[in-house]
């Protein structure tokens, strides 16, 4: 099977433009400080920084769990973000369904993903007491 010619430009301008997009994802540095507590129902707020080529953005970070949410705690977080082209890329909700326990001090991992596409590696420690089976929102913002 033959492609003509218009066929054949069609799919080389696709896959440039396609190639030329993924090229331009880039990644940055995250840090967040959020604070978290409940009972049955709990909240979250914090800040945090983002540092994307060689700039400091200053970030909000907040939410609601819902489920079974019981004690407070702070956890703070490092690590890296993907697949943004600008900072505004972090800006969104991110969601995650979680079980854990924490008594004084432990460790804590996330990767989540928001509908831009940008992707939170990050990971660090949480102190306090919290027991939680929830279902959890955390909205990220560049403060203004």
């Amino acid at each position: 099977m033959r492609l003509s010619s218009a066929a054949r430009a069609a799919l080389l301008a696709v896959a440039l433009f396609a190639g030329s997009s993924a090229a331009k994802a880039d990644e940055g540095l995250v840090t967040l400080v959020i604070f978290k507590a409940g009972w049955f129902v709990g909240g979250s707020a914090g800040q945090g920084v983002l540092t994307f080529h060689d700039q400091t953005y200053a970030l909000t970070a907040g939410g609601l769990d819902g489920g079974l949410v019981f004690g407070g705690s702070q956890t703070t977080l490092q690590g890296r973000v993907r697949n943004i082209r600008r900072p505004e890329d972090i800006t969104g909700v991110y969601a995650a369904a979680g079980v854990g326990v924490t008594f004084g001090a432990g460790v804590r991992g996330i990767l989540l993903t928001n509908p831009n596409g940008a992707v939170l590696e990050l990971s660090g420690k949480q102190l306090g007491l919290m027991a939680n089976v929830d279902l959890s929102g955390l909205a990220i913002s560049l403060k203004q």
